[in-house]
């Protein structure tokens, strides 16, 4: 049976139409890209993340930060290690993952800043709601030609035991290495390799990144008050926040992206807010205000 002109032309519409979803994720994908150009965009990362006060609840949120950023590490195509984890019984003290591939820092640097969680409290007894606080800090790892001056009088060496889960691939002796630098006070810590000499060049290459970071910000801060123009949100600043109760929202705070699925994102699902602050920071725009942000207790 021939078809007729008109169901060859709907044949053909509907050919084109199947072909517009891969086109449009090729064209986003190419946008996004030129937004990625920026000073050590293309270059690995330490991704740290530190809880608030808090106590069981802050390092318990620290925790979930980490698997979120794990699993889309893992999903992405990135590839990470742990260079400290400093554990509780109920979460972590501390952690800094190094996430090698192209483009690591740029994807990830717009996750540096505060991250606040609102939740009934699986800790509190009469299940009440509770806010809890973190910080997550991206640095980019320097190129090899990149110098950074770090005099040894400047640096306070402490040696000690891992603290990892326990078992067998706790190390038994004092390989885990923390450098505190004096004059900016400062603290990095390694304990993921096998000898003292190895973290501390590891430590050591984390302090000089941290360093040369502060060194940039510190000279745009200055740029920004000669221009006399207001800046992106700096580190300390609230960015996000996640809401499981009473309504589950996850809301950007610069972008004004969100999300009620919350479990996708606590999964992994990151671009949409990524995608979006690229975007933002590539046209420059200023904070929004955080009262206006729809971000209710």
């Amino acid at each position: 049976m021939e078809l007729s002109e008109a169901d060859g032309d709907q044949k053909t519409l509907n050919e084109l139409i199947q072909q517009l979803g891969p086109l449009e994720k090729r064209l986003d994908a190419v946008e996004l890209s030129t937004f990625l150009s920026e000073e050590y965009d293309t270059s690995d990362c330490y991704l740290s993340i530190k809880p608030g006060a808090g106590g069981t609840e802050s390092c318990d949120w620290a925790s979930m930060l980490l698997r979120m950023y794990q699993r889309w590490i893992e999903r992405s195509g990135f590839k990470y290690e742990v260079i400290d984890l400093q554990e509780e019984e109920q979460g972590i003290k501390a952690v800094t993952l190094l996430v090698k591939g192209r483009y690591a820092y740029g994807n990830l640097k717009g996750e540096k800043g505060v991250h606040r969680l609102v939740r009934i409290s699986p800790f509190d007894a009469n299940a009440r709601r509770h806010t809890s606080f973190s910080a997550v800090d991206v640095t980019p790892v320097l190129p090899d030609d990149i110098e950074v001056e770090v005099r040894e009088e400047d640096l306070k060496l402490d040696f000690f035991r891992s603290s990892g889960a326990g078992g067998q691939h706790v190390n038994k002796t004092s390989s885990a290495v923390r450098i505190t630098h004096l004059p900016t006070g400062i603290i990095v810590t390694c304990q993921v390799e096998r000898s003292q000499h190895q973290n501390r060049e590891v430590a050591l290459n984390m302090l000089k990144a941290k360093l040369y970071k502060m060194q940039k910000e510190a000279q745009e801060k200055e740029l920004s008050r000669i221009q006399g123009e207001l800046k992106n949100i700096g580190f300390g600043s609230q960015i996000r926040s996640y809401v499981f109760c009473p309504y589950t929202l996850v809301k950007d705070l610069r972008t004004g992206e969100q999300t009620s699925n919350v479990q996708s994102v606590m999964d992994g699902d990151l671009d949409r807010f990524i995608n979006a602050y690229l975007k933002w920071h590539a046209a420059g725009e200023k904070p929004r205000n955080v009262a206006d942000a729809g971000d209710d207790e």
